[in-house]
């Protein structure tokens, strides 16, 4: 069902969810898991554990490879982290990141799309 929520931005989906009750191995491994099924995507999943936010960003190889893309998945986890009291970084392809302000993650999920729209 996560599928259908992604929407497409200049044949790349974009995906920005919740995870209820996924701890970041069930992130990482979601996210694994919707690459494969999306092929070309950006996606940022979050969950809420304790009052923390937790996300974890992916970008497929074929958009890194892109010539005028900039589009990391640890720039993106960043942008998101830091709308929710957060930090995080990793790799162009996958990122992590928590926050303090789970309040906040609603709006900061529906910016991901016009963030991925900019770099594309």
């Amino acid at each position: 069902e996560m599928l259908a929520q992604a929407v497409d931005i200049q044949g790349v989906k974009v995906l920005a969810a919740m995870l209820q009750g996924a701890d970041a191995k069930a992130l990482r491994e979601t996210l694994d898991k919707l690459k494969d099924k999306l092929k070309s995507a950006a996606i940022v999943l979050a969950a809420v554990e304790g009052g923390k936010v937790q996300l974890a960003a992916g970008v497929t190889a074929d958009v890194l490879a892109r010539p005028a893309a900039r589009v990391k998945a640890g720039e993106l986890v960043n942008f998101v982290a830091l709308q929710v009291g957060g930090k995080g970084g990793g790799k162009p392809d996958l990122a992590m990141a928590g926050g303090s302000d789970a309040a906040a993650l609603p709006a900061a999920l529906a910016t991901v799309a016009g963030w991925v729209g900019e770099r594309l």
